[in-house]
């Protein structure tokens, strides 16, 4: 007998969010079962399968695009040139990196030719920053003659800042909510189609994911009209809002959202901030037309940290 298993579960099992097994869905990538005497999404045998297969895929960084034309084949012959396709970009990330390394020691072997130690100080580590500038030029990088290892040293550092996004500070306004289980929630909120029920607050968002020690609670912030009683079976809350760090992530898998926590907190720790224990993190999904993510292969999460001044009581 095809044994089915709760939607839940197998995020438990696989550590990936049920957003995320909802977007697979979306995508044609998995199908689930759903009985009339049983709300969640069930999933069997062959389709957990699948799942194991997409998210080995997904820790070797190969897009959705890509993995749907792995599936939609029957041969090998997609699946060695996506892989190929991979390795090239491994390589060229580290050739970049390669590269960045012999820029940087360039920039040491020259400033160890200065003497810091006379009176000229700062205006001659400038000038001296300056003739480093205008001498380092090289042969063609990038199809441009005389490109100089400045320019390129711009162009290597933009390319390989964009794989871990910038942080910001940001500051999400209190709100009311309806509160309650990520599943049972989306599925009242799908199926019944409340339109006009529910406010943007931050980055066309109005719903959060809010991980807490010991459970996880979806919030949707409510407009004003809402009351307690539109919102049955589900609790209606105060949300405080309060002070966070937010970077985004491409695709909400475990990988992607991991590095960019620890790229947060990393910051935290240079900065005169510190996390706010009392407040669960939280992530919401930039709002993106199924078009646009589709042709993408990807969505984009936000992630936001809450944070306090060290030493002091809340953010808040």
């Amino acid at each position: 007998m095809n044994e089915l298993v709760k939607i839940k579960d197998i995020s438990s099992k696989y550590d990936v969010t049920t957003r995320t097994l909802r977007y697979y869905e979306d995508v044609g990538l998995i199908t689930s079962t759903r009985s009339n005497d049983y709300a969640y999404r069930m999933y069997d045998e062959h389709n957990i399968k699948r799942l194991e297969q997409i998210l080995i895929l997904r820790k070797l960084n190969i897009s959705i695009k890509d993995i749907q034309r792995v599936f939609s084949t029957s041969g090998a012959e997609v699946v060695l040139e996506v892989l190929e396709k991979k390795v090239q970009n491994i390589d060229d990330e580290v050739a970049l990196l390669h590269e960045l390394k012999e820029i940087v020691l360039n920039f040491i072997r020259e400033i160890e030719r200065v003497n810091f130690n006379d009176n000229t100080g700062i205006k001659q580590l400038y000038e001296k920053a300056k003739e480093i500038e205008s001498h380092m030029v090289s042969v063609d990088y990038i199809g441009r003659p005389n490109a100089s290892k400045v320019d390129r040293l711009i162009e290597i550092t933009d390319k390989l800042d964009k794989q871990i996004p910038d942080v910001m500070v940001v500051r999400i306004p209190p709100f009311r909510a309806v509160a309650g289980d990520i599943d049972r929630l989306m599925d009242w909120v799908w199926n019944d189609a409340r339109k006009g029920y529910f406010k943007d607050i931050i980055f066309d968002c109005a719903d959060f994911l809010i991980r807490y020690p010991n459970h996880d609670e979806y919030i949707i912030a409510l407009n004003d009209h809402v009351t307690i009683e539109n919102c049955v079976p589900f609790s209606v809350i105060d949300f405080p809002g309060g002070l966070y760090v937010m970077a985004m992530s491409i695709n909400d898998d475990y990988d992607s959202i991991h590095k960019v926590e620890k790229k947060i907190y990393r910051w935290i720790e240079t900065t005169g901030f510190e996390i706010e224990l009392e407040r669960g993190v939280m992530g919401n999904m930039a709002f993106m037309d199924d078009e646009i993510v589709k042709g993408l292969g990807y969505e984009q999460l936000q992630r936001y940290v809450p944070i306090k001044v060290k030493g002091s009581l809340s953010s808040a």
